[in-house]
C-alpha cells in the first residue's frame, strides 16, 4: 500500500466485486424465476466458462497493447452484460437465450484480480526488497480475492432478500463500469505495459509445470461450484433461498485470514510444500460437508474450508509469476482464473443436476471430490514444481 497508493488498492479490490457477485446472482436469479436448479448452475456455468475463455485472451492482448483500452472495453461490455440478463429473465426468456445472454456477459467481464498481480512487479521494481514486497502483495492478492468471493455472495443475499436477485446482478453493474474502468485508467496499467515492451514476448508458457498450475485452479473453481450449490440446495429446502450467498459468503472469512496469515511464511518453505499441505487441508475441512443438514451446521464447515482455499490459491498463483517469462504474466494469470472458472463450471452443472435428484448432500460432494483430486494433484506433481522453481530461481 506504501508504493501503490491506498486509492489503487481500494480501486482494484472494488473492481473485482461484480464477478465475484455474477456468479452466485446469476444461480440465484435464474433458478428462482424458473424453479430449476440445473437451468441455474448452467447459466451461472456458462457465465463462467465464458470468462474462462474470454479472460486468457483478454490477458494476452493486455500484454501485447496494454491493461488501459482492454479493461476498459470489458468493463462497460460486461456491466451492459448483466444488465440485459436480468431483462431477459424478468421477461420469461427461453432457457437456451437465458444461457446465451450469460455467457456474452461472461465472456466480456474482466479479471480484475489476476491483471492486479500483474502490476506487482513493474510497482516494486525500484525496491530493494522486491522479492519480499512481491511475496506480500501476491498474499493480499489472495486474501483480496478471497474477500471479495465474502462480499460479493454476501452483497447479492442482502440485495436478494431487500429486493430481489435480479436488483443483485444491477448493482453488480453498476460497480463494474465505475471501478472496472477507474481500474483501468489507474496509472499502474501503463507501468505493466511499459514492462512487457521491455522483455518483448518471448519464452514458452505451457510448461508441464504451468500445465498442473492449472489443473489445480480447475479443481478449487470445481470446490467453488459444487459448495455454492450445495448452500443454494439447503437454504431452498429450509424457506431461505437468499441465504445461499451469504452462507457461501463464510467460505472467504477464514480464507482471507488464512491468506494474509501467508505473508509471514519463511521464504525456505517452497510454494509447492504450501500447496500440498493446502491441499491437503481442501479435503480434510471439506469431508464434514457430506454429513451437513442444517444451515448453521454448512456455516461452520464452510468457514473452516476457507482456511485451505486461499493458501492453496496464493501458492499456485506465485508459482505462476515465478514460472511463465515476464511479458505473458498478464496471459497466464488469467488463464489460472480462467481454468477457475472452467471449474466452477463444471462443479456447479454436476452439482445442479445432482441436486434435482434431491438433497444438498450430493452436490457437496462434488466439492469433496475436486478437493481430493487436488491433494492428488499435488502429491504427484510435488517434485515437478520444486524442479521448475528452482530452475527459475
Amino acid at each position: 500500500m506504501r508504493i501503490a497508493g491506498p486509492a489503487y488498492i481500494v480501486v482494484a479490490f472494488l473492481g473485482r466485486i461484480p464477478l465475484a457477485m455474477s456468479q452466485m446472482g446469476t444461480l440465484i436469479l435464474v433458478s428462482s424465476t424458473t424453479g430449476r436448479y440445473a437451468l441455474g448452475g448452467a447459466a451461472a456455468g456458462a457465465l463462467a466458462v465464458a470468462n474462462a475463455i474470454g479472460a486468457p485472451l483478454a490477458g494476452a492482448l493486455a500484454d501485447r497493447i496494454g491493461q488501459r483500452p482492454v479493461v476498459l472495453v470489458q468493463s462497460l461490455a460486461g456491466a451492459c452484460g448483466l444488465i440485459a440478463l436480468v431483462v431477459a429473465t424478468h421477461q420469461g426468456a427461453s432457457a437456451a437465450a437465458a444461457i446465451a445472454i450469460a455467457a456474452a456477459a461472461g465472456f466480456a467481464m474482466p479479471q480484475v484480480g489476476p491483471l492486479a498481480r500483474v502490476r506487482w512487479q513493474p510497482i516494486t521494481r525500484n525496491a530493494n526488497d522486491q522479492r519480499r514486497l512481491i511475496d506480500a502483495a501476491f498474499s493480499y492478492e489472495g486474501a483480496a480475492d478471497e474477500a471479495s468471493f465474502v462480499f460479493g455472495p454476501a452483497l447479492v443475499g442482502a440485495l436478494a432478500i431487500l429486493v430481489d436477485p435480479g436488483g443483485a446482478l444491477v448493482v453488480g453493474a453498476i460497480i463494474l463500469a465505475a471501478f472496472g474502468s477507474w481500474f483501468a485508467l489507474h496509472p499502474t496499467a501503463e507501468l505493466a505495459h511499459q514492462q512487457g515492451k521491455q522483455h518483448g514476448l518471448s519464452g514458452p508458457l505451457f510448461t508441464m509445470a504451468f500445465i498442473v498450475l492449472i489443473f489445480a485452479q480447475l479443481f478449487v473453481g470445481m470446490i467453488f461450484g459444487g459448495t455454492q450449490t450445495g448452500a443454494a440446495v439447503l437454504a431452498t429446502a429450509q424457506g431461505q433461498p437468499g441465504l445461499a450467498g451469504l452462507i457461501h459468503a463464510t467460505l472467504g472469512i477464514g480464507s482471507v485470514v488464512a491468506g494474509l496469515a501467508v505473508a509471514g511464511l519463511p521464504e525456505r518453505i517452497g510454494y509447492e510444500k504450501r500447496a500440498l499441505v493446502a491441499a491437503l487441508g481442501l479435503f480434510v475441512l471439506s469431508s464434514p460437508l457430506l454429513l451437513v443438514h442444517s444451515i448453521g451446521a454448512l456455516i461452520a464447515v464452510v468457514m473452516l474450508l476457507g482456511f485451505a482455499v486461499a493458501p492453496y490459491m496464493i501458492s499456485n498463483f506465485a508459482m505462476a509469476g515465478h514460472l511463465v517469462p515476464p511479458a505473458r504474466v498478464g496471459a497466464a494469470m488469467t488463464m489460472l482464473a480462467g481454468a477457475t472458472g472452467v471449474g466452477y463450471a463444471l462443479g456447479s452443472s454436476v452439482a445442479g443436476r445432482l441436486a434435482d435428484q434431491g438433497g444438498a448432500t450430493q452436490p457437496f460432494a462434488v466439492t469433496v471430490t475436486a478437493a481430493a483430486l487436488a491433494l492428488l494433484l499435488a502429491l504427484i506433481f510435488r517434485g515437478t514444481l520444486a524442479k521448475a522453481a528452482k530452475e527459475n530461481s
